[in-house]
């Protein structure tokens, strides 16, 4: 079985790596530092750390202001209450003021489980990538998750990284480079592309090998970021292959669906299909059930992929 963390552990454990490089970074946390994992950074930097309580406007109104005032902010809690709760503050404090906090959200998605609708943020990728200037990452395994935190890092300005809260299958190795706005290409293929982002990506390589046993020459990318999108790698895969299927685990409205067909409706049309929740709410449940009742299985994407080749 191949080994498994959560998004949310490579971002603790690199978030105190990345304090002992850098001492002009600070962290902020809404009472949830134990679920978001900043606990890591808390314990060795604790003067560098500052719970705001749960506060999320709060959060980061005060994140923007350290800032700006040069300080570089990792500012963290679950993905409904930062990309929900705080959208105001987070568009007209941190976007229009283009200031250097990273938005490092986790818990999102209907894999949060037993905690339901109204905690399962479906629309956060809309959300942030409404944002003028916002770049937003969603990284698929604990690697990707590390590489891209450390790039988020290293640029000034704001970014939003969507995390999750179950371990994940491991898919890259730990020397793997990763580049914002660069999809990587995890299968060659000459028939049809699926373009998937975070957890999806690894239902997306199962749905390639189902295809191959099919004799389908499945193309993969892994689309980490949603902003600023990988233009290239999606015009490629619509003028060298048949269609597109998308794959996210959020709503097919705003998200990573929507981005890829801006690109492909511009630049090179192509059919396409939408794998991600459809319009509603999500529910309490297990995160494996909730996969499979809202069509975010390997299956639902192989189904995806035929119904491209009986058009």
């Amino acid at each position: 079985m191949a080994e498994k963390m959560a998004t949310r552990q490579a971002y603790g454990n690199t978030l105190a790596a990345l304090g002992a490089e850098n001492e002009n970074i600070v962290v902020l946390d809404a009472d949830l530092s134990g679920s978001t994992m900043t606990k890591v950074f808390a314990k060795e930097f604790p003067e560098r750390f500052f719970n705001v309580g749960i506060a999320e406007q709060n959060l980061y109104g005060i994140a923007s202001g350290m800032a700006l005032s040069g300080k570089t902010v990792f500012a963290s809690t679950f993905a409904m209450f930062a990309a929900g709760r705080a959208f105001e503050i987070i568009r007209n404090s941190i976007g229009y003021t283009h200031a250097n906090v990273k938005i490092c959200a986790t818990h999102a998605g209907v894999t949060v489980g037993e905690d339901g609708g109204s905690h399962q943020a479906i629309e956060d990728m809309a959300l942030m990538r409404s944002i003028p200037g916002m770049t937003v990452l969603n990284p698929s395994d604990g690697v990707s998750a590390s590489k891209l935190i450390e790039e988020a890092a290293a640029i000034h300005g704001p970014v939003y990284v969507r995390l999750g809260r179950a371990a994940v299958p491991i898919l890259y190795e730990e020397d793997k480079e990763f580049e914002i706005g660069k999809a990587v290409t995890l299968r060659e293929g000459s028939d049809y592309t699926i373009i998937a982002t975070g957890i999806m990506v690894n239902e997306a390589l199962s749905a390639a090998d189902m295809l191959a046993g099919q004799g389908l020459s499945v193309r993969v990318l892994d689309m980490h970021t949603i902003k600023p999108i990988d233009e290239d790698a999606i015009i490629k895969a619509s003028k060298e292959t048949k269609g597109i299927v998308t794959a996210e685990e959020h709503t097919v409205l705003g998200g990573l669906g929507s981005a890829v067909a801006e690109v492909v409706v511009k630049h090179h049309p192509a059919p396409m299909e939408f794998v991600g929740i459809q319009d509603v709410f999500g529910q309490s449940g297990k995160p494996d059930e909730l996969l499979a009742a809202y069509g975010l299985k390997a299956e639902n994407i192989v189904q995806a992929v035929e119904k491209l080749k009986n058009r």
